[in-house]
Order: structure tokens, then sequence, then C-alpha cells
């Protein structure tokens, strides 16, 4: 019989409990607390996404169902529906934050050499926004519009294990565009975005960093052909040309050349115009990056989906805020356990999994990894038939 750690403690190793402290320790959040510590109101808050809970009553009823495991868990302090409440609305979101920030740095790593359908040594990065809906009475700071609420959440994915590496939470009246002005730039690297992006002047910026961006032009593009490059139009290519601007305020934005690419799209019977700083790469490649681009709608859809972000346990800011952080983390700390054991299952099954095997004493490889429990029959068996 194994007698070794609960299934959830074997999840909570890969949390580097150094840097959570660290993280604790800058903004204060044990500050003057006796009980219920920033750990303990991260394990329950983890514990919560990871078996998808639905409110803190809810919580509260599972972790007290299950009080003589929570030492094992490294829950210290008795579980309330008040003591939770209290957390989530006091301690600071931005502890949460930077673990995560952390967390990103530690899977980045470990996904570094992972395809994403490209062969290219660059890192590719797709940048979009999710709305989430809110009850504006019930969060009146999350304006959005006269008689509704709701928050965006603005991620920039790395496209290599569909890490998220920058992610901004605003409320709803930001548009995405602002985005670009807090975006982290690397050098080399390329930003695909879709044309709700498009501000030439924040993406001459993006080109005065030596990186390169993919975004999809408007119709209402005004630009002088310079130059019309082959192009192979059986592969649905129609023109690849370096144009310059020519509406007014669109070339006092980017007063450089830019790539035009047209491409058609026979599946769903469109076509698309790209525009890009970079003139090396292939024209193809330009249209496949944009395709890569569907990945950061994929993660959204699964986020939304698979962990517990789009209904709150909390009706602040800092709550809101807090809840996501930690479900971005649980996130990470399964796709780092994912990597580091060599787990072939997907993200999905493992959470569907550890939904229902948290409070189990079990190797988590033997969870986790499929085993096949179908025995062969002898046909050489000599044994005579009972009944023929």
């Amino acid at each position: 019989m194994y007698t070794g750690k609960l299934v959830f403690s074997q999840v909570m190793e890969h949390l580097p409990l150094h840097v959570f402290h660290q993280c604790v320790n800058r903004y204060n959040g044990n500050f003057k607390v006796k009980e219920f510590t920033c750990l303990d109101q991260y394990l329950c808050m983890a514990f919560a996404q990871l078996t998808y809970r639905e409110s803190l009553r809810d919580i509260e009823a599972c972790l007290r169902a299950q009080k003589n495991k929570l030492y094992h868990m490294g829950i210290r302090s008795s579980v309330s529906r008040n003591n939770l409440s209290n957390a989530n609305k006091v301690r600071d979101w931005r502890i949460y934050a930077e673990l995560a920030h952390s967390l990103i740095l530690t899977a980045r790593k470990l996904y570094v050499n992972d395809s994403f359908g490209l062969e290219l040594e660059n890192t590719v990065y797709a940048l979009d926004a999710t709305t989430i809906d809110l009850c504006l009475s019930m969060f009146p700071w999350a304006n959005f519009r006269k008689n509704k609420g709701a928050i965006k959440l603005h991620t920039l994915l790395d496209l290599r294990g569909s890490i998220p590496t920058f992610i901004h939470i605003s409320d709803g009246k930001l548009h995405e565009v602002n985005t670009l002005d807090i975006l982290p730039l690397e050098a080399g690297a390329f930003y695909v975005m879709d044309r709700g992006y498009l501000d030439f002047a924040r993406l001459y910026t993006i080109s005065q960093a030596c990186a390169f961006f993919v975004i999809r032009a408007k119709s209402n593009l005004k630009c002088r052909r310079v130059y019309s490059h082959q192009v192979d139009k059986t592969t649905g290519l129609i023109c690849d040309q370096s144009v310059m601007l020519t509406g007014f305020y669109q070339a006092k934005g980017y007063p450089d050349k830019l790539r035009r690419v047209k491409y058609y799209d026979a599946e769903t019977d469109k076509t698309f115009v790209f525009l890009t700083n970079n003139f090396a790469l292939p024209a193809m490649t330009i249209a496949d990056l944009y395709r890569c681009r569907w990945q950061v709608e994929l993660f959204f859809k699964w986020l939304k989906q698979n962990l517990r972000i789009k209904t709150f346990y909390g009706t602040s800011e800092n709550a809101v805020k807090a809840q996501i952080w930690i479900a971005v983390s649980v996130y990470l700390l399964v796709a780092i356990m994912k990597k580091r054991l060599k787990i072939e299952a997907s993200l999905y099954t493992i959470l569907q999994v550890l939904s229902i095997t948290i409070f189990e004493r079990m190797p988590l490889l033997q969870a986790l990894v499929e085993q096949d429990d179908t025995t062969e029959t002898d046909r050489n068996n000599n044994q005579l038939i009972l009944f023929s």
C-alpha cells in the first residue's frame, strides 16, 4: 500500500517556495497575520482551480470534509469562507502576479525547443485580448458600458509551449492597441497581431526595437507600391510588395518601407492582407505565421473552460486579479510538471485526472500515465475446455 504524499502535495512540489516567500515579503503579505497565511490562501485557491470549485462555500465544505489531510496538503490553518474572502480582498494581488512571472521563466526554459508548426529560430509571440463579462452592480470598478461591466485579459503568448509571457488585466474600456505601450519588446522576436492593434506609430516603435511584427491590414490602407516580388500563385499567394504609406498620419507614424503580402485562403474563401517589417522570410511563411496566431484564441478558450476565471469568489478588484493570477500560476505549474515528468497526456487530461485524485495517496505518474490493463490469453494453453 502506498503511504507517500498526496497527489496535491506532489503537484505543489513544483512550486518554488523560496520565490513565493520572497514575493510575500516584498508586499508584506503576512503583516500582522497570525493564522491563514498567504501560502494557506494560495493552496486553497489552487485546490479550487484544480477541482473547479463553484464558490467559497464549496471550497470550505470540500476541505473541511478532508480536514485530516489538510496538514499533509501544506495548509496549516483552519479553512473558512471568512478567512478566504478576507484574504482575497486584502492580500496584494501582485504577490501572485510575481509568482506567476517566476513560473513563466521556468516554463519557457523547459519548452524552448518545442515546435509550434514552423521552423524558425526566432521567438514568436501572439498578442490578443479576451473579455470577461461581469455584473456592473457587483463589480462597479469594472467599467465597460453603461449597464454592463467587464474586464479584459491582454495576453502575449509564446507559441512554443503556449506559455503566457505577459498578462495585463484592465477594465473593459481599455482598447487593445494601448497594450502596445506597455508591451515588453524583445529584439529579433516576431509579434503576430490582429488588425485591432494596427497603429503605425506604435508599430514603428516595435521596428525601432529591432523586433518584427506581422499584422493584418485594414481595408482603408493607403499605400504606394515600391517593388513587387515574385510569388507562386498556386500556393494561394496573390502578391508580395514593398510599399510606402501615403496617408498623412499613417506616413507620419511609420516613415519606413513596409512589406505587404496578399493571400487567398481556399478553405475559408477569404482574402487576407498582411503587413510586416520583415523582408527576409518567404511570403508564405508570413501567411503561416499569422495562421499560428489562432493559438492564443485556443489558449483563452482552454483557460475559460478548464480553470475558474469566468466567475469569481470575490467582487473587489484585488480579489478578481488575485484569482486570475493564481489560475495562471496553476496552469504554469501543470505545464512545468508535464515537462519535468515527461508526461505524454495533454494538459486537459492531466487536469481532469487531478480533479478526482487530488486527495489520493498514490504516485503521481501512476495516476497520469495511461496503462494497458488487458492481459493476453495464452493461445498454447493446454488446459482442457470444461464446457464444449
